[in-house]
């Protein structure tokens, strides 16, 4: 196989928000490669737990050699939007110590060319996390209708674009099948204007199509609902997210469940249940400058932390 690599994105920040102490339980809903996982384990061990998630064959391999010294560790192949009932085939009723989610792709995913997620390596249009899904970048480039294509590259791409892009596969594909990615790659380049730019034209569009492909935010949205309900009081929620619609769905969601009330203006008596949340930081952590040095891709990280705080 080969090796998997993977950066760990903002470790000792998300993992440090968490607080951790031994004895209590924690879950990392993204295991990758192991980095957070194992800092945690570092830390909670040898009484604490840790559960952790991942679809990805490649990843839970990798992070399983890498973890295998740790007898407090559970890797359950599955993901993390089903968090409710495997912790409940576990026994585990409350998450005590605290949850941790790197959102989006890893290094590994984005730049193995078989995976088919990058635009400057040909390979079949893919996309997937879960390699067992039958649902692939081929199937939404194929089969979406024009106005679909136009919706997700402007709502999941904000591609300036999108109307000449959407149009260029349609035209393409009533000849023929489009099958690779740099087929698709090179439909996007020559249907839209040249721009001088330091971003690739094909960038917004394969973001989207991979966000498509595997409902990336519907499944953040879902799931930090389902967590809120599982914190036990005190428990910590960190959240690394590496594009503006993942952090806005995690904003706007820890600064609901923050508030104190969500009553109209016009209403004299606030009914509005307790806040679940207390925010840790009002502003986003970034990553440092010496690890944005090391690896570019974590200039686009934003790090959000949260308390449960009902008893």
């Amino acid at each position: 196989m080969e090796e998997f690599k993977h950066y760990t994105v903002m470790k000792k920040e998300a993992v440090d928000a968490l607080e951790c102490r031994d004895g209590l339980v924690y879950v990392d809903c993204t295991l990758g490669g192991g980095g957070h996982s194992e800092l945690i384990l570092q830390r909670i061990s040898p009484n604490g737990r840790l559960i952790a998630f991942d679809i990805d064959d490649d990843a839970i391999a990798a992070a399983s050699e890498r973890l295998k010294g740790y007898n407090n560790l559970t890797i359950v192949k599955d993901s993390y939007t089903n968090i409710k009932q495997v912790l409940q085939n576990l026994g585990i009723e409350k998450i005590t110590g605290g949850v941790l989610f790197d959102l989006g792709a890893s290094y590994h995913q984005l730049t193995r060319q078989e995976r088919g997620f990058s635009f400057l390596k040909d390979a079949p249009l893919d996309m997937r996390f879960d390699k067992n899904s039958d649902f692939s970048a081929y199937d939404v480039v194929n089969n979406y209708s024009e106005n679909d294509l136009v919706r997700i590259f402007s709502e999941y791409g904000e591609e300036r674009f999108t109307k000449r892009i959407a149009k260029a596969i349609c035209s393409r594909r009533k000849l023929k099948k489009i099958e690779t990615t740099l087929e698709l790659s090179d439909l996007i380049i020559n249907s839209t204007p040249k721009i001088k730019s330091s971003v690739h034209p094909a960038t917004r569009v394969f973001q989207a199509i991979r966000i498509e492909v595997n409902h990336e935010l519907q499944n953040v949205k879902n799931t930090l609902n389902d967590v809120l309900d599982l914190l036990e009081f005190g428990a910590i929620i960190s959240v690394i997210s590496f594009h503006s619609l993942e952090d806005r769905i995690v904003k706007h969601l820890f600064k609901y469940h923050s508030q104190r009330c969500h009553c109209d203006k016009n209403q004299l008596i606030c009914n509005c249940p307790p806040p679940v949340l207390e925010l840790v930081n009002k502003k986003p952590l970034m990553a440092s400058d010496e690890e944005i040095k090391e690896n570019p891709p974590s200039r686009s990280a934003k790090l959000r932390v949260a308390r449960c705080i009902r008893r």
